[in-house]
């Protein structure tokens, strides 16, 4: 397959000319993400049948994103770090309108069908993203936003890649949406970002939290999974329905979600594939999301992230033998657990110990996490050239056992993206039970 073509890269700011001096300090949820990558998200397009210039659509798509960086002013700066005496170290986000970068890139010969046909992920798609493998504290000397509009034959592909340490899921996607209705002429964002930070335990202003020097200094810096490969297997809304049945019927609730059922579903067929031992014990990762979790909840339009890590441990053989309800059952328990006293604990425990992730933890073995929902309004991003064709993902935080969710095309169903070893893609794609939810 064809290699990128670099074809321009410049820096893109609000249209404001006032370099302010506002600073946004990163709460505890912030301070998590810093020693892992980026969210890297992209939304591939057929090409505009009226589209005559090019440079004219990259020009256009450059003063929307200035105009949106007017509502979210925050991307267009830098992190900033401070040391301090006692060797700690604490870090904001300066709003300096330094700029975000865009990238402007041709992949020739590279068709739609070339990256959606392939049974796996094709690997020229990690290079439809800018910054690949940058952390996000060293942002200090990067742009908080980049973005990568990379032509096709037949369409375009716009990826995304915004620092984690600054934002969530949630707030990504608000950015996302908000860039294409100013690119497609709305006046103003329908979802207008709240930009302040607050400290989320007790709805003030957040305060500079420090972190140990020591724990930036020695991070270990890039962390080297095994070979993997990419699938992204799609769910109808019916077949997740009958999982949700199934899950309730056999633990005897109505509890379980339609998500919960597919992520037991899933779970115990990554068991089955990655053949360890009968008594191992299992993470699966899930982030949780807080904005309604908070008393007061935050607004669901707050820029920042409202997340916290949830892990559900269970042992193979009760994965393998104690069947699907059982196994979404406790998945259940574990997102039904955060109520308003233990998300308070949760945060409270984290500004005592406000360690950051690394990429080793979120890729540990034996391990899947999940990242990004099926919930986000993903198919809504619409520049005027009509609804995305497909959502990927690129390779930041990519390790063996992650899981990306997407909602599918279709109202109600799903898009899950693996990134396992190839010999566990291949085991899955060969289980009967696993493949009869997906849909082909």
């Amino acid at each position: 397959m064809a290699n990128i073509r670099l074809l321009s890269t410049s820096m893109v700011q609000a249209t404001t000319d006032k370099v302010t001096d506002e600073r946004i300090e990163l709460t505890q949820c912030d301070l998590k993400l810093l020693l892992v990558d980026a969210i890297q998200k992209g939304l591939l397009f057929l090409k505009p049948k009226s589209l005559e210039d090019q440079n004219s659509l990259i020009q256009h798509l450059k003063t929307s994103l200035s105009r949106t960086l007017d509502c979210f002013n925050p991307l267009a700066g830098r992190l900033a770090a401070v040391e301090h005496d006692d060797n700690t170290v604490s870090f904001f986000i300066d709003c300096n309108n330094a700029g975000a970068q865009f990238v402007h890139a041709a992949a020739d010969g590279v068709t739609m069908a070339d990256i959606l046909q392939p049974v796996y992920v094709p690997p020229i798609l990690h290079s439809f993203f800018p910054l690949n493998g940058l952390l996000n504290y060293e942002a200090v000397s990067k742009p908080l936003l980049a973005v990568q509009v990379t032509e096709l034959v037949d369409g375009i592909f716009v990826g995304c890649t915004m620092n984690h340490a600054a934002v969530d899921g949630t707030s990504f996607w608000n950015f996302f949406n908000s860039w294409s209705e100013i690119h497609r002429g709305l006046d103003h964002v329908s979802k207008t970002p709240v930009l302040e930070r607050w400290s989320l335990l007790n709805g003030s202003i957040s305060p500079p939290i420090r972190l140990p020097l020591s724990i930036i200094k020695n991070n270990p810096g890039s962390f080297i999974p095994s070979p993997l490969q990419e699938r992204v297997f799609h769910f109808t809304k019916g077949k997740i329905a009958m999982l949700k049945a199934k899950a309730n019927a056999e633990a005897a609730t109505t509890s379980i979600s339609s998500l919960q059922s597919l992520l037991a579903h899933i779970w115990r067929a990554t068991t089955r594939a990655r053949l360890f031992e009968h008594d191992k014990e299992i993470d699966l990762r899930i982030f949780i999301g807080l904005r309604a979790r908070l008393q007061p909840p935050l607004p669901e339009s707050y820029f920042g992230n409202a997340i916290v890590s949830g892990i559900v441990t269970l042992r193979t053989r009760e994965i393998l033998e104690q069947g699907l309800g059982f196994v979404a059952l406790e998945v259940n328990k574990v997102v039904s657990s955060y109520t308003k006293n233990k998300v308070t604990d949760a945060l409270a425990s984290v500004l005592k110990n406000p360690s950051p992730l690394t990429k080793a933890d979120l890729g540990r073995i034996h391990s899947l996490a999940i990242s990004s929902s099926p919930r986000h309004n993903v198919y809504g991003t619409d520049f005027g050239w009509g609804r995305p064709v497909a959502v990927r993902s690129g390779p930041g935080n990519k390790f063996d056992g992650k899981l990306t969710l997407f909602p599918g095309l279709e109202e109600g169903s799903m898009d899950v993206e693996f990134s396992v070893l190839p010999e566990t893609l291949k085991a899955l794609g060969n289980d009967l039970e696993f493949m009869d939810a997906v849909t082909i």
